[in-house]
Order: C-alpha cells, then structure tokens, then sequence
C-alpha cells in the first residue's frame, strides 16, 4: 500500500529524540483497514518512509527512511528522529510532506 499526506511535526513527550508527523484521518483509516495484514505485533506497522518540506519544489528533495507507525490518539503517528529532521531541515511546527509504503507481512 502506497499513500501520500501532508502533516504538521510535533512533539511528544517520551523517549526523544523524536518528532512525529500524525497521519489525518483518511490515511489513518486505510492504514487501519490492512493493519492486520501489516503489523508485527504491539500494533507497530514497518513503514519506509519518503519525507520532505511541504514547500520542497520537488519530491526528491527530502529523506527516505524506515522506521513504524505507531497508534496513538486515534491515528497513526509517523516517527521523524533527529537525523532525519538534520537532513530535512524540518522542526515540530513544520508541514511535510510524507509518501509512505507498506508492506504485507508473509
């Protein structure tokens, strides 16, 4: 499964160095439709990740990535650790732009 959002970074107080980028709501219901077909337990769901401004003039501007969606407040939380956020330029308050795939799990 392949989906494409924009999000807002923000911050979450656990274990940093993260930042997250919560998915809206109609990437969140996809990801929950398949989440059976995809996890590999705890409700964590491997994701590679394409991230970039959301004013990046192209989509090659940005970071690729794995990492895992986690659940929380109803959506899926995408993981944006601090190389990443080097990388990208990006800080909690920033939209970005984020292609995710996803894969079933045999």
């Amino acid at each position: 499964m392949d989906l494409s959002f924009t999000s807002t970074l923000v911050s979450w107080r656990g274990p940093a160095p993260f930042v997250f980028a919560p998915m809206p709501e109609d990437a969140a219901d996809e990801v929950a439709a398949v989440a059976h077909l995809v996890t590999y337990g705890w409700g964590a769901i491997p994701a590679a990740v394409h991230l970039a401004r959301a004013d990046a003039p192209t989509s090659e501007d940005g970071f690729a990535y794995t990492t895992s969606l986690f659940p929380r407040e109803g959506t899926y939380f995408v993981p944006v650790k601090v190389a990443v956020q080097r990388a990208t330029g990006v800080d909690v308050g920033d939209a970005v732009r984020i292609d995710l795939h996803l894969e079933a799990r045999g």
